[in-house]
């Protein structure tokens, strides 16, 4: 039988637990890492930013992030521009029955926005240090992210399931992203994407970094309600490439945040391996004792009111901030010291910073988890 031509192909793609990092033929001393990573001027000390998420940012944790070298995103979409005190509002959804949470949730979200909440919110994390990094979606960015600007927020996060740079709507002028960075004179983040294409548009906008990732966070199910989405290692390895012809082609160099997914610390290695300058995390986040939820976590679109894709979970407080970055640990699943992961893996491949830590060797490897795990997989581990 002659198999046609012009058949659908299904190329592979890897997520985490599909690849190994390699050693590198050198290695260095883990403290001589260097682990900054820089936005358009902002620049960080550890290359982690906690996800514009109500259940894990609020202005006390943003300059909590801050001092820890990070930086977190608030979202300007959520509870902090419906409420002026958002205790009540998480402590219900905390007390919210499984099987009511999403239709309360649904309830709590529907309430108005008050633009004049933003420059509250903003002006919090400011008198606290903080750096203010704030999220619309793209339906607000144009009418909301000026009045974020204009309180003093440092950074603007543009972020939807999915972003392209060529966006077909009934409006007459939709949002054009060169025009409104143009206007707002601060970096300015886009996402989230997972192909070569889209991040190089976007890239050709003006912009200052661009998040991958469709679906692959804990509390997201759009890959099970839409059916989207590209596993993480390759959809940071396509953008990365995008990434790396635009600086060659234009001299600019844009980062790219592999967001979503990530759970340990070495899911956080192999981001960077992929080709992240950073990375965008939530649940683990969501279970520091600073987390504004109390344990609680849940998607940006649990509380949809056609279409919930996300789920609230509830993932209990455990560590704190500083533990969950800078240990110590005595855990071995590597939750974890997420820093000292990856000064430690850096060292492993001789890279002294984090464009050296792009260029090591990854191979497919999906027995790296399993191989010689016989006693460990019989739950006899410590």
């Amino acid at each position: 039988m002659k198999v046609p031509r012009n058949f659908k192909e299904l190329k592979p793609a890897y997520g985490f637990d599909d690849v190994a990092i390699a050693p590198g033929d050198i290695t260095i001393n883990p403290e001589m890492a260097d682990l900054s990573t820089n936005f358009d001027g902002i620049k960080l000390d550890v290359p982690f930013i906690a996800s514009a998420m109500d259940a894990v940012v609020d202005p006390k944790f943003a300059i909590e992030m801050t001092k820890a070298g990070g930086m977190a995103v608030m979202n300007m979409d959520g509870l902090h521009t419906r409420y002026e005190d958002t205790d009540a509002v998480y402590e219900e959804i905390a007390a919210s029955p499984r099987e009511e949470a999403t239709a309360i949730m649904q309830r709590i979200y529907s309430a108005p926005q008050k633009p004049e909440l933003i420059a509250k919110k903003v002006e919090e994390v400011k008198k606290g240090g903080g750096v203010a990094a704030v999220s619309f979606v793209p339906q607000n960015a144009k009418r909301m992210a000026p009045l974020a600007v204009e309180a003093g927020a440092d950074m603007v996060v543009v972020q939807g399931t999915v972003v392209t740079a060529r966006h077909s709507s009934k409006s007459l002028k939709g949002l054009v992203f060169s025009d409104m960075i143009k206007d707002l004179k601060v970096p300015v983040l886009v996402g989230n994407t997972v192909s070569y294409e889209v991040t190089k548009e976007l890239m050709q906008q003006g912009i200052a970094g661009v998040m991958v990732g469709v679906g692959p966070g804990s509390v997201c199910t759009s890959r099970e309600v839409l059916g989207i989405g590209i596993p993480q290692v390759s959809a940071t390895i396509e953008c990365a490439a995008a990434r790396d012809d635009f600086f060659k082609e234009t001299g600019k160099y844009i980062p790219i945040i592999t967001d979503g997914g990530i759970r340990t610390g070495g899911d956080v290695c192999k981001s960077f391996a992929a080709g992240a300058n950073a990375v965008m995390i939530g649940s683990p986040f969501a279970k520091t004792e600073e987390a504004p939820a109390k344990g609680y976590h849940w998607g940006m679109a649990t509380w949809h009111d056609s279409l919930p894709r996300g789920t609230r979970i509830n993932m209990g407080t455990e560590y704190s901030l500083h533990q969950l970055l800078y240990g110590p640990s005595s855990r071995t699943d590597g939750t974890l010291n997420l820093v000292g992961a990856l000064q430690v893996c850096m060292g492993y491949v001789g890279a002294e910073n984090l464009r050296e830590m792009n260029k090591a060797r990854m191979v497919y490897a999906p027995a790296i988890k399993t191989e010689g795990k016989i006693y460990q997989q019989a739950g006899l581990g410590s």
